[in-house]
């Protein structure tokens, strides 16, 4: 959690730290550490919150996290498709998704005819678990078998904060190179599914090697799965789908 880009601090939370709140002023009124650490709990109190309320509705959250442009909208766009293809609307489907600013994700889902919340972070370069929880009151949570929780674009911090999901999952495009776990081990080490996007242009960027990559998933001791798709071309879609229809 950084300390000078003002991530730690999110609309969602800010009346924690504001005038009045209980994390306003700490035992000496000027140690920084104890009220980061006070934020974190916060977050996870109420992330165990969140949790609370999807297992007594009976939903499955996933959270993504990527870098930029790591295909997670399209890879959302691409499931709703298959899960439509193949299963029906046995499995219904919201999204909640996080970005700095502008709508332009959620429209992309709702075009597709599944409900997604918004949540514009501001400065921060994550979710927590207060925002979740804040757009978690526009859902009828009985109306849905899976939330995906699509998660700021940012290899660092969407990694050190518990939102209430059941499952983390990191992307991993193929443009961006076969070593970022290395690079970003704490994203990668808290994976529950490694996906190596855009295998598509596996055929033209022959210096992404998918052994490389698993192999530095299993160096941060992670034996999560890592699967390889496309979600343009639809190749590895089934295996993703048989994830999540296994982890219900």
């Amino acid at each position: 959690m950084c300390e000078t880009c003002g991530c730690n601090i999110t609309p969602a939370n800010e009346h924690l730290v504001a005038a009045g709140g209980h994390l306003a002023t700490t035992a000496n009124g000027s140690e920084t550490v104890e009220v980061l650490k006070g934020l974190l709990e916060a977050n996870d109190r109420e992330a165990a919150h969140n949790r609370e309320h999807f297992d007594r509705h009976g939903v499955f959250a996933v959270n993504l996290m990527s870098s930029p442009g790591a295909g997670k909208t399209a890879l959302l766009e691409a499931t709703i498709e298959a899960i439509g293809q193949t299963i029906g609307e046995r499995r219904r489907i919201a999204v909640i998704e996080g970005d700095l600013d502008t709508e332009n994700d959620a429209e992309r889902i709702r075009d597709k005819g599944v409900p997604a919340i918004q949540i514009s972070t501001g400065s921060a370069c994550h979710l927590d678990a207060h925002m979740v929880h804040s757009a978690l009151h526009e859902l009828d949570l009985d109306r849905f078998d899976i939330v995906f929780i699509e998660n700021v674009g940012n290899l660092v911090c969407p990694a050190s904060f518990d939102l209430g999901q059941h499952a983390n999952v990191a992307l991993l495009s193929t443009p961006e190179g076969h070593d970022k776990p290395a690079k970003y081990p704490v994203m990668f080490r808290a994976a529950d599914l490694v996906l190596i996007t855009k295998s598509d242009l596996l055929t033209v960027l022959d210096d992404f090697d998918p052994a490389v990559a698993s192999d530095c998933v299993r160096r941060l001791a992670n034996d999560a799965p890592v699967m390889t798709l496309s979600s343009r071309s639809g190749v590895g879609m089934g295996e993703w789908i048989e994830w999540l229809e296994r982890h219900l």
